[in-house]
């Protein structure tokens, strides 16, 4: 969905070759369903690159330049994967090209939208602070959609991606019960405090649902140490606490920088 405005502004001009995974065998780039579209001077999207994608995108163009495109497509053409395309995955795709314009757009929405809700995963963001705006954008061309959530309503910026929901909530824990189920959780207000209530939040609705297969706060093994002393009094056991992941980050990033954080965590949720 990330090209999705822009694949319609240039379909209002011009008409483009779909492409579409439509078979995958053995060890291939990218899997079935997924899509390219190919105009004269550019295109959007990946079937996985090499010269496998760039064979395909010159047989799209010799579709477009020829005169009895219609007659032709769509077709379906098989390409493998070994020493003719100098990729030596060895597996094979079968690769369907169509012809689009601006009157498929509707259709293509669809198809766009479908393969995000198959592969997009649910994060829920607490915090709007220096770390979160890094992390959005980091987020913002990933397999994710995020619902941003922060009890200052005037803290969140104009231009976020559009898969970003951005919410006030005031106390910012209540919105806990009502998270998609499966998502990822990130805790990083600008209040010790909200954390400690949204943590609290999250392993009760963990205790009743078993829902949320991430959680990640924030914060230095001095900071979890106090809270695990907190959440102990609330009545949480330390098989519970466990499931909270802090400090959050792959290992081994050292930097402290808002950027370098928001890459180690958005590393993390790939690896979750």
């Amino acid at each position: 969905m990330h090209w999705f405005s822009e694949l319609t502004l240039k379909l209002a001009q011009m008409p483009a070759i779909w492409i579409t995974v439509q078979q995958a065998q053995g060890s291939v780039p990218r899997g079935e369903g997924t899509v390219m579209a190919v105009f004269e001077d550019e295109f959007l999207g990946t079937i996985g690159g090499g010269h496998l994608e760039f064979e395909a995108i010159a047989e799209a163009r010799r579709y477009l330049q020829g005169s009895a495109i219609e007659q032709v497509l769509p077709l379906e053409k098989r390409f493998a994967l070994g020493p003719s395309l100098g990729q030596c995955c060895g597996g094979a795709l079968v690769l369907k090209f169509e012809r689009v314009t601006i009157s498929d757009e509707h259709r293509l929405q669809a198809v766009l939208a479908a393969q995000a809700l198959k592969r997009f995963q649910p994060v829920a963001l607490f915090g709007g602070g220096h770390v979160g705006k890094a992390l959005v954008k980091v987020l913002a061309p990933l397999p994710f959609h995020v619902r941003w959530i922060d009890s200052r309503d005037e803290i969140f910026p104009n231009d976020v991606a559009p898969h970003v929901v951005c919410e006030h909530s005031n106390p910012v824990h209540a919105a806990v019960p009502d998270l998609v189920p499966n998502s990822r959780v990130l805790i990083m207000s600008f209040s010790h405090a909200e954390d400690l209530d949204v943590v609290a939040a999250c392993l009760q609705r963990q205790r009743e649902q078993k829902d949320l297969p991430y959680i990640g706060l924030i914060g230095s093994a001095t900071k979890w140490a106090t809270f695990k002393r907190r959440l102990a009094e609330r009545g949480f056991s330390e098989a519970e606490l466990e499931q909270v992941t802090c400090p959050i980050g792959v290992p081994g990033i050292e930097g402290k920088e808002p950027e370098v954080i928001a890459v180690a965590v958005a590393a993390q949720l790939l690896q979750a």
